[in-house]
């Protein structure tokens, strides 16, 4: 694990010496002055994780620069500490509101400080965490509760409009009255399962499977022929080529819907 970067500023000396004597084990250390130019220039260099400023009778005005500097650690999110005695950290959260996500109050050991970087992040680090596993939760509960979408394909227009008035109610449902369109959908748009004419002027039911699964995307989503083809030699081909469904027509509302919902539910 990377270890964390902290930049520090300010007057007390003391305080950035103790930091490298003692914590250079610990985490990776850079120092900049007080002036804005160079801590916006050391923060553009090193991308710090934290910004620690060592308070040491700092004035009102010398602490003005942390307002101007306030939205770029927001932005970069870059986490800000103070050091320093009661009157210098409460003048530095008069100046600059809201800022210092953690003070510490001299007289404080430098382990102390210490054990509270850590316990800070490792604090953070968790809610990240649980934040990420609660977004990823929402995001399955959104795809379960996301409407499931079904593509038709066929060159009748009456039977596009039965077949999207049977599901209109439990799926979203998309017609294309031929190949070519079917296609250009496809290319923009993506769809849980895939009613398909057996045949059709141009390219028919069988050319159309074959050339839906040589798109990876499509390689698995389950396509069902809809045909008023009795041939049995037709429908043998048709089976051989391994469609998760084949349906005569006319079309059976409720067989429809249960074929549909054994695949995608």
């Amino acid at each position: 694990m990377d270890k964390i970067k902290i930049l520090l500023t300010g007057k007390h000396q003391i305080t950035i010496n103790d930091f490298f004597n003692h914590l250079s084990v610990d985490f990776d250390l850079l120092t900049t002055s007080f002036r804005y130019d160079d801590i916006v220039k050391h923060i553009n260099l090193f991308h710090p994780d934290i910004f620690i400023i060592c308070l040491n009778g700092e004035t009102r005005e010398e602490l003005s620069i942390m307002v101007e500097l306030k939205r770029q650690l927001t932005r970069d999110g870059i986490v800000v500490f103070i050091v320093g005695s009661h009157e210098d950290c409460n003048l530095f959260n008069e100046t600059v509101v809201y800022l210092a996500e953690e003070t510490f109050t001299k007289p404080i050991s430098i382990d102390n400080i210490r054990k509270g970087i850590i316990q800070y992040v490792d604090e953070r680090e968790k809610k990240r965490i649980e934040e990420a596993e609660m977004q990823a939760a929402l995001e399955q509960i959104k795809e379960y509760e996301r409407r499931k979408h079904v593509l038709v394909i066929d060159d009748d227009p009456i039977m596009l409009k039965v077949v999207k008035d049977f599901l209109h109610e439990n799926y979203d449902v998309a017609t294309a009255i031929n190949a070519k369109i079917a296609y250009k959908f496809l290319d923009g748009k993506t769809t849980d399962m895939i009613l398909l004419d057996y045949e059709m002027p141009g390219e028919d039911g069988p050319m159309v499977f074959g050339n839906l699964r040589q798109r990876p995307e499509l390689s698995k989503t389950p396509i069902i022929f809809l045909t008023g083809v009795t041939d049995k030699s037709k429908i043998t081909a048709a089976l051989a080529l391994k469609p998760q469904g084949y349906l005569l027509k006319p079309i059976d509302k409720e067989r429809l819907i249960g074929t549909i919902e054994k695949f995608i539910g």
